[in-house]
């Protein structure tokens, strides 16, 4: 059936007792989708730079009675290997497995051509966007292993198509993350349950949109919460056979029908 990824209707307890990270989840698309995730059974590991952010989705998430999350604070920029592999390990002790990691975090860096782009604002908006991705999902792939049907999914952007002039290091680092992808997914996909994609949300009412696109009126893209579907269908077993795929919420594709 041919229909978009946020048309999908998920079962209640997609995600039972499924454990699953998510990057920038303090606010905007990573504080929605992470209370939607919760919503539907999983336990949450809430990701991300700010205390207070993190502070207030947890508690939103206990007080309406959804399995008890846990908070990472940890700054994707300035974050090391070994910061990563420490995380792993708590993971690990904590609960034996990782059933999907969801690379939300985003930093737009400027707008600006690449004659003039600062170098010093390139390599955070690189390191953000692809390096620590890169550095997260390697140091988390033995957590990933251990689940009978892990999946990743890479935040991509329909701005990064056909190199668009003026996106310099957010569209480099974005289309850098999709390659990535890729690669994963070949990768994994023989010896390994674990799936890899990368999903274009589109524009919505997002900090992100309002800050690249000051000019524009925001109430005319859909609200955040009209993409959280997109997001359960690549992470619940309707999925299990999508892998290396650049996927559009907003866009048309072939989705079971059962579960539309």
């Amino acid at each position: 059936m041919t229909t978009s990824l946020i048309d999908y209707q998920p079962a209640a307890d997609l995600l039972q007792d499924r454990v699953i990270l998510v990057t920038g989840a303090g606010d905007g698309i990573g504080a929605a989708l992470a209370t939607s995730l919760a919503a539907h059974g999983a336990t949450v590991i809430l990701l991300g730079r700010t205390i207070k952010k993190l502070e207030k989705i947890y508690d939103a998430i206990v007080a309406a009675g959804y399995p008890q999350p846990a908070i990472v604070p940890l700054d994707l920029e300035g974050a090391t290997a070994d910061h990563y592999q420490e995380l792993a390990a708590t993971l690990q002790q904590e609960y034996g497995r990782l059933d999907g990691l969801v690379h939300n975090a985003t930093y737009l860096g400027a707008l600006m051509p690449v004659e003039h782009y600062d170098l010093q604002l390139w390599a955070r908006v690189l390191q953000t966007n692809l390096t620590a991705p890169l550095l997260l999902t390697r140091a988390l792939l033995p957590l990933l292993k251990q689940s009978t049907a892990a999946s990743v999914i890479f935040t991509s952007a329909s701005e990064i198509q056909g190199g668009r002039a003026y996106w310099g290091a957010y569209s480099v680092s974005k289309a850098g993350a999709d390659n990535l992808m890729q690669i994963l997914a070949s990768e994994l996909e023989t010896n390994t349950s674990i799936r890899v994609n990368s999903l274009i949300p589109g524009p919505v009412q997002s900090q992100t949109r309002r800050t690249a696109f000051p000019g524009e009126d925001p109430n005319q893209h859909p609200e955040i919460e009209t993409l959280l579907p997109a997001y359960l269908y690549l992470l619940g077993p309707d999925s299990e056979n999508v892998n290396g795929q650049i996927l559009h919420a907003q866009e048309s594709h072939q989705v079971l029908a059962a579960s539309i």
